[in-house]
């Protein structure tokens, strides 16, 4: 019952509405027998039209701010009700194509539904007028969850900042998870993300281009191309969001092949190190062979049967020894990862001269990784390190968890899936319903405002609207981003998910940001893959809805702003992974600067 009281709420709210259209009003005489004047229908209707013939509709400031408010929440009610069945879907069927390609499109449907309805219905000349609240939202969103949503948890996200061991020259910093301790140090605090993070920022960027290929025929002053240039916009929008989806479908394996490189560059690194110490001269002479005699030494010293073979047992007790950094490292990982490159005749033994052969093909290896030879010669382990340092940040960019303690998250299968199933269908289906109903009503009480109040309708929509179709999201992707670790920072900027075909994770977990997960749980509104989507996908909508509509492409202004803020926010995110505090505020700074340059573009300097 609980459950059901916001819905309930909005349901009355909305019969108090209907009630309060055609309600009595004194008129204030004395004289006569008291009269009441009631509110022609036939008046109400020739000012405003109610939606699907019942839906309560006023030409009042306040009565179109409460059904802004009562339609906005059953946006927010389906927003959330489609969020949850995505979380619970995931939960049973993984990524894949239901993850990468399914839920995506759901993620997105509110807006698209307000886009597509703002243009739909009435005369050419009523839809272009209404479209504009469909821009104001696409705008909106995008702008709001790169800008304030972003910002914010930077914000709540914050760690301290630390020196990591310069690489090549540059110095670079990390957040260090769950140590908050200098509070609002502009440059001391911050966040840090993985790379997937990056690339993700880099696609939101580039998913732009649908904006300037529509933009085209305004930069060239050309009128008679523009009809032509939406329809090639529409098209590149939708080859983009094919691309897009197919590249979410493939992304967790291309992830889970990268980390696995990266894990065994990582053992390399620290099991040359761990010879080099161990060794009694120079692995390679100073013509660059290997130094069989000193390699001879190291043989000998691992074989401890003196049987001229190394054990995968006599491997394991060498490589307990192996500094890695990794405080849960899988030691039989790292073991077979040796005896797959040591052992060349599959006989599960390493003989001397495959010994000498592996550690030759990883000292060449490690020492072309990027210092030169002039720097690192035979008889030092420069490049080693060298080699150490940067294996281990590349494994930390890829986001890499195996570091971090099983107890920060609760495994376990999911039970009764078939219930869940259920559950979760029930819910999405709810929520395309409640965004399909409410969507047309809501873009009528958006213009009727606009008309009472003569604030163009682009700004109402761009200021209040996303905060119904995106609150949920947004909420999400602060709280993930308050557990103060990289891997809820990456997952909240963006929409990639590594992926352990084994395991499951209790959506519950107050610390579910433990290691590799199977699925985002509350990072579905990841923001990074929400704008890009935001840019795909309902763009694409708004470009169909211009070119069969026949509408006027008159929105150079707004299209410039999602330029300008995807173009420099991905740009900013596509380069570093770690995020000052001070990064937020940049942040805050771009969404009434973007207000103000809409203003300026279409009410001063006559854009529109």
């Amino acid at each position: 019952m609980h459950n059901n009281r916001p819905f309930l709420l909005s349901l009355l709210l909305l019969l108090c509405a209907v009630v309060a259209h055609g309600r009595l009003i004194s008129d204030g005489g004395l004289h006569q027998p008291p009269e009441l004047i009631r509110l022609k229908p036939s008046a109400a209707a020739s000012s405003c039209d109610q939606t699907y013939g019942f839906m309560p509709c006023t030409t009042t400031v306040l009565g179109n701010l409460f059904l802004i408010l009562a339609y906005g929440y059953l946006m927010y009610l389906g927003a959330t009700y489609l969020t949850s069945g995505s979380e619970m879907l995931l939960e049973i069927v993984g990524p894949g194509i239901i993850g990468g390609l399914f839920l995506p499109i759901l993620g997105a449907l509110p807006d698209a539904m307000l886009i597509l309805v703002s243009g739909l219905s009435g005369s050419t000349t009523t839809a272009q007028s209404q479209v504009s609240v469909g821009m104001g939202l696409l705008a909106g969103s995008t702008v709001m969850l790169l800008t304030l949503i972003w910002g914010t948890c930077v914000i709540v996200g914050k760690c301290d900042l630390q020196n990591s061991p310069a690489i090549d020259g540059k110095q670079n910093s990390l957040a260090i998870d769950g140590k908050d301790t200098v509070g609002f140090s502009l440059t001391g605090s911050g966040v840090s993300t993985d790379i997937w993070t990056s690339y993700a920022a880099g696609i939101m960027a580039v998913s732009v281009v649908p904006f300037l290929v529509v933009q085209l025929p305004q930069l060239m002053s050309s009128t008679s191309g523009r009809h032509l240039a939406v329809l090639i916009a529409l098209i590149v929008s939708l080859s983009l969001l094919i691309a897009y989806c197919v590249y979410q479908v493939f992304q967790p394996w291309i992830q889970r092949r990268k980390l696995e490189y990266a894990r065994h560059k990582h053992v390399m690194s620290g099991v040359l190190r761990q010879l080099k110490k161990r060794a009694l001269g120079r692995l390679r002479g100073d013509d660059g062979k290997p130094n069989e005699e000193v390699i001879k030494t190291l043989f000998n010293s691992i074989d401890g049967n003196n049987d001229g073979y190394i054990s995968a047992t006599e491997m394991r007790a060498f490589i307990v020894g192996v500094q890695f950094d990794d405080v849960n490292l899988d030691q039989d990982d790292a073991i077979n990862k040796v005896m797959s490159d040591f052992d060349t005749s599959h006989d599960e033994r390493i003989d001397f001269l495959e010994f000498v052969n592996g550690i030759s093909k990883w000292l060449a290896e490690a020492k072309s990784s990027g210092v030169g030879s002039h720097d690192a010669g035979p008889d030092t382990i420069k490049y080693l390190d060298h080699f150490h340092q940067q294996t281990k940040r590349e494994k930390d960019h890829l986001g890499d968890q195996s570091s971090v303690d099983q107890s920060d998250e609760m495994v376990e299968g999911v039970e009764k899936p078939k219930w869940t199933s259920i559950k979760a269908a029930l819910l999405l289906l709810l929520g395309t319903l409640i965004a399909a109903a409410f969507a047309d009503p809501l873009v009528d009480a958006v213009d009727n405002f606009s008309d009472a109040t003569s604030i163009p309708s682009f700004f109402i929509s761009f200021i209040a609207l996303p905060w119904a179709t995106n609150s949920s999201e947004s909420v999400s992707a602060i709280i993930f981003a308050s557990r103060k670790r990289k891997r809820s920072a990456s997952l909240t900027f963006s929409e990639v998910f590594l992926v352990n075909p084994f395991t499951r994770v209790d959506p519950n977990s107050p610390n579910i940001c433990g290691r590799n997960i199977k699925f985002p749980v509350t990072a579905l509104g990841s923001l990074y893959g929400a704008a890009t989507m935001n840019n795909l996908l309902c763009l694409a909508v708004f470009l169909a809805l211009v070119y069969i509509r026949d509408l006027t492409w008159e929105f150079s202004a707004e299209v410039l702003v999602i330029v300008v803020v995807c173009l420099v926010m991905g740009a900013f995110a596509s380069f570093r992974t770690t995020f000052p505090l001070w990064t937020s505020f940049v942040a805050f700074l771009l969404y009434p600067l973007s207000l103000a340059l809409v203003y300026v573009l279409d009410y001063i300097l006559g854009w529109s």
